[in-house]
């Protein structure tokens, strides 16, 4: 029997927030560069508010890909789990899924996983479905990334500033949950066509490696600069506007 679906007014407050964090930072300024506001509040603070609503929206699309293509594939468990719907709440835990992440995007501006579906391999069709589910989600990153990159080049206003830095951190995570690291979906992608005694050995480390990975990209500048350019050249590529990204990760940081 499927979960119930409380909560489910969760996902679309989030996206009245954001919209209407978007519509305040469109009115606040004629040129993205203004420290002006709307209803007295500073600019930064609507493009804080779009950004990190977009984030979250875009989580929610990330992990309810991995549970679509899970069911499609043919695990039910995902239905009867409650994957199948957009509410953050089914599949995410608010320290670890939302504060933190929140906190690590605002003072290192890297987006980290922030979600997790649990997913029945035994119950696909085949094996090759299991490295489908795991790259649902690094695609619908990369597929957001371009849609927001297109959408926002034109928009010469702090709203298109907003958008174009989340266009920005949708390759940047993209980029890391590609990354064949267990924990991340990359790792998901493989995993099923290595040895089940390599995987095994691999287990009691499996909770600390993503750790560690992190650590390095916060701690060894030239790790994290490779991300940024990858991401980055990802996002001029599709026709993203470079500078009105840095514009928005500027404002996105209010406070500094």
């Amino acid at each position: 029997m499927a979960k119930s679906s409380g909560g489910g007014w969760i996902f679309p407050l989030i996206v009245l927030v954001t919209a209407g964090g978007a519509l305040a930072a469109q009115s606040a300024a004629s040129t993205p560069s203004s420290a002006s506001g709307t209803f007295g509040v500073p600019v930064g603070v609507w493009v804080f508010v779009v950004v990190l609503g977009g984030w979250v929206i875009t989580l929610c699309l990330h992990e309810f890909a991995h549970a679509l293509v899970a069911y499609t594939g043919g695990d039910t468990s995902v239905r009867a789990r409650g994957y199948l719907t957009l509410n953050p709440a089914r599949y995410t835990d608010l320290a670890t899924s939302v504060v933190m992440p929140i906190i690590l995007l605002a003072i290192g501006g890297i987006p980290l996983p922030g979600g997790a579906v649990l997913v029945e391999p035994g119950r696909l069709r085949f094996r090759w479905w299991a490295s489908l589910v795991s790259a649902a989600g690094p695609a619908t990153n990369f597929v957001c990334g371009v849609v927001l990159a297109i959408v926002a080049a034109p928009i010469s206003s702090p709203l298109g500033a907003a958008l174009s830095y989340l266009a920005l951190l949708q390759f940047v995570a993209g980029i890391l949950n590609i990354l064949p690291i267990p924990g991340f979906d990359g790792f998901g992608v493989i995993e099923p066509y290595l040895s089940p005694r390599f995987t095994e050995r691999l287990r009691p480390a499996r909770p600390w490696i993503p750790l560690v990975a992190f650590i390095i990209l916060f701690s060894v500048p030239q790790v994290s600069r490779v991300l940024f350019t990858s991401a980055n050249e990802l996002f001029v590529w599709v026709g993203g506007n470079p500078l009105l990204a840095g514009i928005g990760s500027n404002l996105f940081r209010f406070w500094a």
